[in-house]
């Protein structure tokens, strides 16, 4: 099954991967301060707007996964000490779902050392919501969260559960572990 791109987080845990049939000539990069979706140096020149941007970042005391440019005023908000829920809820009803041909919705999660908040903007609804487990949103077919069952309690086998699930067209993928630090990894395939 196609999802398009999908985030799953719990508490002390978070983690993205971009599927994509249209632009699958994608990487992830450590920056100085965020996790990097962006083509890769083979990949055709597009003015596609969506396609790079940071899908880690840490804001406050927790880390920000998600799918295009709400990450980083989520962790804006968070660094002033906005709740993550409000934080969340904000940046997503103000960004609205993606103006491209499919209406792609934004989707989001805020992982703390105990708490985690997942959200998503679609064109019919907005939903945030607080979770106790791993729990999944996507862009296509699962837009609704729900409990997925999560292995890893590392950033780097995070990433890797998430590039191996079974749903197509895996691209790469990025993770975060938040506890006593903060640890981040990433796959792009081999």
């Amino acid at each position: 099954m196609y999802v398009g791109r999908f985030v799953v987080v719990g508490p002390g845990i978070g983690a993205y991967r971009v599927s994509s049939r249209s632009f699958p000539n994608r990487q992830v990069v450590d920056r100085d301060d965020a996790l990097t979706v962006g083509p890769t140096p083979d990949a055709p020149e597009t003015d596609n707007p969506y396609i790079a941007y940071n899908c880690v970042r840490e804001g406050g005391d927790y880390v920000v996964v998600g799918n295009g440019s709400q990450v980083d005023p989520i962790a804006e908000k968070l660094d002033l000490g906005y709740p993550p829920r409000d934080a969340l809820a904000e940046i997503l009803l103000a960004l609205d779902y993606e103006k491209d041909d499919y209406d792609t919705p934004r989707i989001a999660g805020v992982v703390g050392d105990d708490e985690a908040f997942i959200g998503i903007v679609r064109r019919d609804a907005l939903v945030v919501e607080a979770v106790t487990e791993p729990t999944l949103v996507a862009t296509y077919e699962e837009d609704d969260p729900r409990a997925f069952d999560l292995d890893a309690e590392t950033a780097a086998d995070a990433a890797r559960e998430l590039y191996d699930h079974e749903f197509e067209h895996a691209v790469c993928a990025a993770a975060a572990t938040v506890g006593d630090a903060v640890e981040t990894a990433f796959y792009n395939g081999e």
